[in-house]
């Protein structure tokens, strides 16, 4: 009998053992509509295995805010389990040591993530210099360089989707003096950027994009296609209404989808809203890729996960990564998301015409050299020249800036930057 007392005395006193079950706390800017209703996909996939997910949205700016905030967590010692982030972020974080041991390259590695992504995108995930584990895990492929329009509003209007530039200008007119708002769109900064990086890429071509946004050359950035592309924004600029400073870019889908704007240049993140509210591409809207020679502006979603000791959110960790790279999750989610699975393996066959369209256009893109990065969204530059470049675009979208002096200025930025 005392033995069995000094047992029990001994466990009551023992350092108790958590049994929580996995635990995450995931920092992210999904807010929208369409955005919440993808992300419900997985908070409910992870509460079905047992997990509990603890939830901070960050809204505003495109994941701007979300990464202010994310960074002074950093700074303060107190990361989440796991948040949204984009390409080479991951290796900034990294190296300032806050994501090792990279607890979830256990389950990329049982899972053979190798097989199961693009080589481009599965070294985007990978940390130490883009060559050592999986310390991140993507959801989708995003492209950005779309158009959204309201049908009816084109039809009524005898408007097809532009292929050139000076199509969608000579469009724009039209609606314009039909008295209807041409182009919906929000004036915060990450969303002129996502506008400037598609007509650079349209007008400039392949080469000109990877010399200028990725590669950052000089005299790329202060070149006569540098003006032409400034040229190109101040148009767009003047087919906007009295509205558009500060709107949030699901508020400009929201026009076209209700008819008052004629149409959105966004990535296809807006077909979410679409879906949200109920439209389907060929019946209630048209999507189509800006005008270029087969180029593709991709963007990843993609979730890195942080150093912890917790056992319980260690478990957390494991448990999200593996249900991002499930295969019907990646399914499922990108039927809602507007996007495609990043996921080689996953049937298209219940995928819109949108998102076909996408699927096929980014495999023509990979074979003749116009698969690019979106600089805009974080995929081809950190944060630093990311926001320096938007600073001057927003400027000049803004003002009466000269465009010869906003390609001097991009220039000059980059430059003060590096």
């Amino acid at each position: 009998m005392k033995k069995i007392l000094i047992a029990l005395i001994v466990f009551a006193l023992a350092p108790s053992i958590s049994l929580a079950g996995p635990k995450i706390e995931v920092l992210h800017w999904w807010t929208s509509g369409g955005e919440a209703a993808a992300l419900k996909v997985l908070k409910d996939d992870f509460a079905a295995n047992g997990g509990e997910w603890i939830d901070m949205p960050v809204t505003g700016g495109g994941g701007d805010a979300a990464n202010v905030t994310l960074k002074a967590r950093i700074v303060a010692g107190d990361p989440p389990s796991a948040s949204q982030i984009k390409g080479p972020t991951i290796q900034e974080y990294d190296q300032e040591g806050v994501v090792a041991p990279y607890h979830i390259d256990e389950i990329a590695q049982a899972e053979g993530w190798d097989n199961l992504l693009d080589p481009m995108i599965a070294a985007v995930h990978k940390c130490q210099n883009n060559s050592g584990p999986y310390c991140a895990a993507p959801v989708n492929i995003h492209r950005i360089d779309w158009i959204w329009a309201n049908k009816e509003v084109f039809d009524n209007n005898g408007l097809s989707m532009p292929t050139t530039w000076d199509e969608l200008n000579a469009a724009a007119d039209t609606l314009k003096a039909a008295g209807i708002i041409p182009f919906a769109h929000g004036g915060q900064p990450w969303q002129d950027a996502t506008v400037f990086e598609a007509v650079a890429m349209g007008l400039g071509g392949n080469n000109y994009y990877k010399n200028c946004y990725v590669k950052l050359q000089e005299n790329c950035l202060r070149s006569e296609t540098t003006v032409k592309v400034f040229d190109q924004m101040r148009k767009l600029a003047n087919y906007t209404d009295e509205g558009s400073p500060g709107r949030d870019w699901n508020v400009a889908t929201g026009m076209v989808i209700e008819g008052k704007a004629g149409f959105q240049i966004m990535g296809d993140w807006a077909k979410g809203e679409f879906t949200a509210a109920g439209k389907e591409p060929g019946v209630d809207y048209y999507c189509g890729s800006t005008p270029s020679n087969n180029g593709y502006l991709y963007n990843v979603d993609s979730f890195i996960f942080y150093k912890t000791n917790d056992p319980d959110k260690v478990e957390g960790q494991k448990l999200l990564a593996k249900l991002m790279m499930g295969k019907n999750f990646q399914k499922v989610f990108n039927l809602y998301k507007g996007s495609i699975p990043a996921r080689l393996d996953v049937p298209m066959d219940e995928f819109d015409d949108c998102a076909n369209k996408s699927n096929a256009d980014i495999k023509t893109a990979g074979e003749k050299g116009g698969l690019l990065p979106s600089f805009a969204h974080g995929m081809a530059q950190g944060n630093t020249i990311k926001a320096a470049l938007q600073d001057v675009i927003t400027e000049h979208f803004n003002s009466d800036m000269s465009s010869v002096d906003a390609a001097n200025a991009l220039a000059d930025t980059v430059l003060a930057n590096m």
